[in-house]
């Protein structure tokens, strides 16, 4: 079987890419409202993926947002039900500039190709669909009861997915759930994700002055808004890098000392990590290695500020506004909704004289998501990757955010497996995102394979 599946992969690669290209075309930006009309489009493109290889209840479940496709395929009794889970929206492609090749025009080159989503989560997502179009075109039938549910909003958090869960949780049910999302460790070696941090974002809006002022008239005598937000902002951490956020570390499950071993275990280089990077020195939380602050310490982090005058030239005013954007990555047992008050008690205590605030928070918070290494699913999704990529599969952690994973733990009571072909280094989230092609030969085959292995497995999840 395995030697079929290599040779109908190898017969349809050219097809496969061609298909791939065609999907990567749609401008699928789920932030983005203009885009509302090629979030839809997409949607239906993988919709009739599905039909046309033989899944049947083929539809869309609308959300308060953008909708998410479903399918499956039900005809295996006694066998075990997985529901591959993935997400067709994109991030936005901005800056624009810093691409090589259009965002949305795919480009072959280096051997791997390169289109905003091509490794979050397209490529990935597109294995799973065509690994089992393979198994159906070969034998007519799968091994194993299968789902989909394909969202549309993972970039903007998920928000509506845990209502669209509950809404639909009978329909939804699975044993496991196995995701196209969560990206490997590295290219190296193949690796298993066990963990992922859970997130919650705000904003923050400062003013000072009814108006932006003359910097020669009023300097000196009043309160700048950019000032105030920079001192704001540095209030966040201490000088060492620990958030200065009262009760922020309260709930953060410490790791247990087997867990930190394991974790020390792994091949990785700080120094080469560094320089791959361009950067002088690391930094963060002290008392803990570089993988232990990126897999199992929350943080806390701008991502956006500004404000006054940005145009070309100068302008000589004070500004009477400044803007933020937060972000924190959560880890057990931490709560977004208690991590997102308690920054904005800080915030507020902390303005600056002269200087007002408010605090929003973004809507669609995640929490952190575990799974034990000793379930049987790891053991057997090690045994595939190491089949087709050769070596051992390694226990690794995410630092990231997949929405997902807890929801269906949470309301389908079944762990996610992290199943995606893509790496961390793959420059999803920024410009020139690409996908090497060997990881997309290899993740075909390996898909196929778990499935057949799944379909063997008296249990997939305890």
């Amino acid at each position: 079987m395995k030697g079929e599946l290599a040779q109908y992969f190898q017969e349809h690669r050219s097809r496969h890419l061609a298909e791939l290209v065609e999907f990567l075309r749609i401008p699928s930006v789920s932030t983005l409202s203009a885009h509302r009309p090629d979030m839809l489009a997409a949607a239906h493109w993988v919709a009739e993926q599905l039909s046309r290889f033989g899944m049947e209840a083929v539809r869309l479940l609308e959300t308060a947002g953008h909708p998410a496709v479903y399918g499956e395929w039900l005809h295996a009794p006694g066998r075990p039900t997985i529901l591959i889970y993935g997400h067709y929206d994109v991030q936005p492609p901005d800056p624009l500039e810093k691409w090589v090749s259009p965002p949305f025009e795919p480009d072959f080159r280096e051997n791997r190709i390169y289109a905003r989503g091509v490794s979050d989560d397209k490529g990935p997502l597109f294995q799973a669909l065509k690994a089992v179009e393979a198994l159906m075109v070969l034998h007519g039938e799968l091994p194993l009861n299968v789902k989909f549910l394909f969202e549309g909003e993972e970039e903007v958090g998920s928000p509506n997915l845990p209502p669209l869960v509950a809404a639909h949780r009978d329909l939804l049910a699975a044993d496991l759930v196995v995701s196209a999302d969560g990206a490997m460790w590295r290219a190296s070696e193949p690796s298993i994700t066990l963990s992922g941090r859970g997130m919650t974002a705000l904003e923050v809006d400062l003013t000072t002055a009814r108006i932006d002022l003359h910097s020669g008239r009023h300097g000196g005598a009043v309160p700048n808004a950019l000032h105030a937000m920079a001192e704001l902002i540095a209030s966040l951490h201490d000088k060492d890098g620990r958030v200065a956020v009262a009760g922020f570390y309260s709930q953060v499950r410490e790791l247990p000392v087997e867990e930190r071993a394991a974790i020390a275990a792994l091949p990785f280089n700080e120094d080469e990590y560094r320089q791959s990077l361009g950067l002088p020195a690391l930094h963060g939380e002290p008392g803990y290695t570089t993988l232990e602050r990126q897999w199992t310490r929350p943080t806390l982090d701008v991502v956006g500020m500004w404000g006054g005058f940005q145009g070309e030239g100068r302008k000589t005013v004070i500004p009477c506004e400044a803007h933020a954007k937060i972000t924190c990555r959560l880890v057990a047992d931490q709560n977004p909704d208690a991590v997102a008050a308690l920054v904005a008690e800080h915030l507020e205590r902390n303005v600056p004289d002269g200087a007002r605030i408010s605090v929003r928070r973004f809507p669609g918070g995640s929490l952190p998501y575990d799974m034990p290494a000793d379930q049987p699913v790891v053991k057997i999704a090690a045994e595939v990757l190491s089949e087709v990529m050769g070596g051992q599969a390694v226990l690794v952690r995410m630092g990231g955010t997949l929405p997902a994973a807890e929801v269906f733990q949470t309301l389908l009571g079944a762990y996610t497996l992290f199943f995606s072909f893509s790496t961390a280094d793959e420059q999803y989230h920024a410009p020139n995102e690409f996908f090497r092609l060997e990881r997309f030969d290899a993740g075909l085959r390996a898909w196929a394979h778990l499935l057949l292995k799944l379909g063997e497995s008296p249990m997939t999840n305890t």
